[in-house]
């Protein structure tokens, strides 16, 4: 049975001493006519938080994490905290659509129920809220007892908000506020056809309009910003938008006194100042990030962890007592010495909450005999994991744009890598491992471009940075280049010819601008075959089976002369 009290029973690596976070952060002035803190009295307020949830409400295949569980720990905590006289806020950093097929096959109703059940207080809207439209959004906002942020969404060319900026909570006489930001980014991450008509304007000076704006009509005790912004180390973004590090950086110091973040998907441990770890180990120590003032935490992805931190709050001073990674179930392989291995915990079991998962199991049921039909066999493993997809070519991106371009009888296949989302490994393949790898829902279509302006298609294509999600796969093709220009392109090995018309398959979120691409769904040639990406490669599995591995492995598709 797991053992709640966590830093009485755990090693003291993973529970910290008060003395090790103790740091003082400037608070806005008390103002007699709004705050009812009294003078001298400590207050203990805890922040419980997730982010990057993805459509995990139901534990995976080796029983790690799920929201069941997750209860579970906020449910102790909480009475753990009300029990010395404290108060909690639990804290989404966004992104809970995408990634289960079970959720996603539901728009993420089981997700949403389930936060509510745990007791969420407010979460920030997250790029991958948008992979539905706006009418979707809003179902999900009622199934939510808590209420979605981005001070920085707006009705294009309006001054109007798509959502809350804020919102305060009154924490034993302690007026707290947070406000919700969300990637400018999105407008490029998001289909098209799902931000239309809105807009995501510039993170920083957002902040600092909610900031003045919370100080004069709210007269705050502590600000959070909850984002979904991406947390990069010592505020080196490339070619993404800015993210919880510029954005603190880039206030007043004393403005701000917690970011609590997505999008990145890192646990945000450092080892020294704009330092962090790489490889972080579940249940070992996590020092947050602090800039000009400010802490920043991020809880990795899934539901992996729920990240606490416990501030003390005395005569307007605010100082970070203690801060955790908790694991929720997660495992290690463990050699048995015999030439075979065993799964362990990292630190203790977790039980699942059993009303919560009674509630949950009627939506993991439904529709599970669809998802579970072999479309085929696979020898090998197919790598799809953004460390991958995101800097190199792939074997999955080469099977995907084969189905593509199969589909389409085109010449050549154009996806990004973040539209790969896992790897399939050897054995029989079902449509819901498909769907895991392809969750958005895209349409295949195609287009036809000369071979003069697909050199400028491509000049495009190939400055998407390693590391973006809009990083370029390609099939069929190979560029030269000398410096930054092209100087040759082949074609299925055949040199292009500057007049002739070539048809490029992709996804309708690509040939709407989506991940920063040419719009081409305006052209006379484009066409929408009204194929979902997943079928198409459902259709691929089954047509080509047993699929091999290593017939689909890159070769090199860009030459330097």
């Amino acid at each position: 049975m797991y053992n709640f009290n966590l830093c009485k029973k755990l090693p003291l690596v993973v529970c910290f001493s008060l003395f090790s976070f103790s740091s003082i952060a400037d608070v806005p002035n008390q103002n007699s006519s709004e705050s009812t803190w009294e003078k001298n009295k400590p207050y203990q307020i805890t922040i419980l938080h997730t982010n990057d949830h993805h459509g995990r409400f139901w534990q995976n295949d080796i029983g790690e994490y799920g929201l069941s569980a997750q209860k579970t720990v906020v449910d102790h905590i909480r009475q753990e905290v009300t029990a010395k006289g404290g108060k909690l806020l639990l804290l989404s950093g966004g992104d809970i659509n995408t990634g289960v097929p079970e959720s996603d096959v539901l728009q993420a109703r089981p997700d949403f129920i389930g936060m509510s059940e745990i007791g969420y207080d407010a979460m920030a809207v997250g790029n991958h809220e948008f992979d539905h439209p706006l009418p979707i959004i809003r179902e999900q906002q009622k199934w939510a007892s808590f209420p979605f942020l981005s001070a920085n969404t707006y009705f294009k060319d309006s001054d109007k908000r798509v959502f809350d900026a804020y919102k305060i909570f009154n924490l034993n006489g302690i007026k707290v506020a947070v406000f919700g930001l969300t990637t400018d980014d999105t407008i490029f991450l998001a289909s098209p056809k799902n931000t239309d008509g809105i807009e995501f304007r510039k993170t920083l000076p957002e902040a600092q309009k909610v900031i003045a704006q919370i100080k004069t009509t709210e007269h705050p005790d502590m600000i959070i910003a909850v984002t979904h912004m991406g947390h990069y180390e010592n505020g080196e973004h490339g070619s993404m938008a800015p993210g919880d590090v510029e954005l603190a950086r880039g206030l007043q110091s004393g403005d701000l006194d917690m970011i609590v973040g997505g999008h990145s998907q890192n646990p945000v441990c450092m080892a020294s100042p704009n330092k962090r770890i790489t490889e972080y180990v579940p249940g070992t120590p996590c020092a947050p990030d602090q800039q000009n003032g400010t802490w920043i935490v991020q809880a990795h992805e899934w539901g992996k962890y729920v990240g606490r931190a416990d501030f003390t709050f005395l005569n307007g001073k605010l100082t970070l007592q203690n801060y955790q990674l908790i694991p929720i179930n997660l495992k290690k392989e463990v050699d048995n010495g015999n030439g075979t291995k065993r799964l362990e915990y990292y630190t203790q079991e977790i039980p699942q909450n059993k009303q919560l998962l009674e509630r949950l199991t009627p939506y993991q049921e439904q529709g599970k005999q669809q998802l579970l039909v072999k479309s085929g066999q696979l020898i090998g493993r197919l790598e799809g994991d953004r460390s991958i997809v995101r800097y190199q070519q792939s074997n999955m991106g080469q099977l995907l744009l084969s189905a593509f371009v199969e589909k389409t009888n085109a010449d050549i296949g154009i996806m990004s890598g973040g539209m790969i989302r896992d790897s399939l490994i050897e054995g029989n393949i079902t449509y819901r491992d498909i769907l895991k790898v392809e969750p958005f829902g895209n349409s295949v279509v195609y287009f036809e471009l000369t071979g003069a302006e697909l050199i400028d298609y491509l000049k495009v294509a190939i400055s998407k940075k390693p590391g973006a999600g809009a990083y370029a796969h390609f099939k069929n093709l190979i560029i030269t280049k000398e410096g930054e220009n092209i100087v040759d392109v082949k074609i299925k090995n055949e040199p292009l010819d500057l007049q002739k018309r070539y048809r490029i398959a992709t996804l309708d979120f690509l040939a709407a601008g989506g991940d920063g691409y040419p719009i081409t769904n305006t052209l006379p040639t484009y066409v929408d075959t009204g194929y979902r990406d997943a079928d198409a490669v459902k259709q691929y599995f089954e047509t080509h089976s047993p699929i091999n591995a290593t017939d689909y492995e890159p070769t090199p598709f860009i030459l330097d002369k």
